[in-house]
Order: structure tokens, then C-alpha cells, then sequence
């Protein structure tokens, strides 16, 4: 294969038309990281690679370097997770998981801890009956891969452990804060002793004493966190909680 042509292993994150038998599809690669690219004809009634590109599906891709995108030559199915997938609430959840991965990261930089993160993920949605439940754990996952995972064990301010009065989600300082250093603050999310450790464990990798499911103030702590880092919310997130 030459310099300009490579294969890798990708998860269809979204996708939008070119022209009248065009689409362009932003792929997370498996080497490469997010990738945009386009598929010629993959509209047309008899386009073969229509059905394997199918949004959230794990593809393997045959790419060639364009002049402003890389084209899409071949594509084939690893893992379609569709008929775990083929339920409202699932699918909103596996989207908003592919949305915030999209608005986090960067083109052309491999992340192959994101990927097996979010291919893990989808899974999990595809096979869960509360798929709605799982996307604190990915949310706070996903910032500890990217490095932005706020500081829990111990106030982000002062250094101070926290007691049993829990602590305080802290946005601008990055972490947890303690109740003297934001206790008096009115704006701040209160986590009590049992939330904050609810909040390691969604946090912890697999092995270590991880929980799977948040309590409700750490669901809250952990979307806006992710909305702070973005200063937005991804589109998709309105859908889950219509349909969980």
C-alpha cells in the first residue's frame, strides 16, 4: 500500500451529504484518531459500502489521501451493534456518547485509549435496558482519558481532605472543594460523603473498586463538567432524558 493509502479500524461517529450522491463521514480511527472522510456515490440506491457505514457501527476502512480529505476506497464491517441499537433511548445514548467524543477531540491525533472507550461503550448501550444510566460513568471515563478529570481527592483549593460533609463541585477550580473553601458558596453542587465516593468510583478504572451507576447528584456533577469543558451541551443529550 503506498504513503498516500492506509486500512485501519473505525467507528462511524456521524456523517452529512456532498452533493447529490456524496457523504463525508467523521471517523474515529483506531490510528490515527478522528478523521474526516468522504465516500464517493455512497448515496446511490446500488452503493455497496451504504450499509456497512452505518452510524456507530466499528468499520474496517481502506483510505486514501485526497486533496482536502482523505476518500474512503473500501469498507467493511467489524461489529454492528444496530439490533442493540434499534431502540430509542439506546440509540440517543450510543449518539450522545459519539457526540461529546466528536466535540472533545481533536483531528489526526490517535487515542486509542478514547477508542476502546467508546467501543466499549456502545457495547454496553447496545446490551443495556437503562442505557440512559450509563453515561455518567462514561462521561467522567472520558475525562480521565483526556486528562481532564476533575481532582476528588482532596480540595482542589486548599489541599484539604474533605469530612463528612462531603465537598462541593468546584467548575472553575477544576475538582472538589471542601465546606470551608466552598461550603458558603451558593452556586455550588453540594456532594455528600456518600456522592463523593459514588464520584471516585464512576471514575475508577474497571478492577479497582468501579461503580457503574451514579447517584443523582453525581449524574448532575458529571454533565456539567463536560458542559463547562465544552461551554456547551451536545444536542443528543436532550434526547436521552426524553427517553429515559
Amino acid at each position: 500500500m503506498s504513503e498516500r493509502s492506509s486500512t485501519t479500524d473505525a467507528i462511524v461517529l456521524r456523517a452529512r451529504p456532498l452533493g447529490e450522491a456524496d457523504r463525508i463521514y467523521t471517523l474515529l480511527t483506531r490510528e490515527r484518531g478522528k478523521v474526516d472522510a468522504v465516500a464517493k456515490g455512497v448515496r446511490r440506491p446500488r452503493s455497496s459500502m451504504s450499509g456497512r457505514l452505518e452510524p456507530l457501527a466499528e468499520v474496517r476502512v481502506a483510505l486514501h489521501k485526497g486533496r482536502s480529505l482523505d476518500v474512503i476506497t473500501e469498507a467493511r464491517t467489524v461489529k454492528s451493534y444496530w439490533t442493540g441499537l434499534a431502540r430509542p433511548d439506546a440509540l440517543a445514548t450510543a449518539s450522545l456518547f459519539a457526540e461529546t467524543v466528536d466535540l472533545f477531540i481533536e483531528p489526526d491525533l490517535a487515542l486509542p485509549e478514547i477508542y476502546a472507550l467508546l467501543t466499549g461503550a456502545i457495547a454496553a448501550v447496545a446490551a443495556s435496558a437503562a442505557p440512559a444510566t450509563l453515561v455518567p460513568r462514561f462521561q467522567l471515563r472520558l475525562l480521565h482519558a483526556l486528562g481532564l478529570a476533575p481532582a476528588d481527592d482532596a480540595c482542589v483549593r486548599c489541599g484539604d481532605g474533605f469530612n463528612e460533609h462531603g465537598a462541593w463541585l468546584d467548575l472553575e477550580a477544576g475538582g472538589l472543594g471542601c465546606e470551608r473553601c466552598c461550603g458558603a458558596r451558593g452556586d455550588a453542587h453540594s456532594l455528600d460523603a456518600a456522592d463523593v465516593s459514588n464520584f471516585r468510583a464512576l471514575g475508577a478504572e474497571r478492577g479497582t473498586g468501579a461503580a457503574l451507576i451514579a447517584t443523582m447528584q453525581v449524574a448532575r456533577a458529571a454533565d456539567d463538567i463536560v458542559t463547562w469543558h465544552l461551554g456547551k451541551r451536545p444536542k443528543a443529550r436532550a434526547l436521552v432524558y426524553e427517553f429515559s
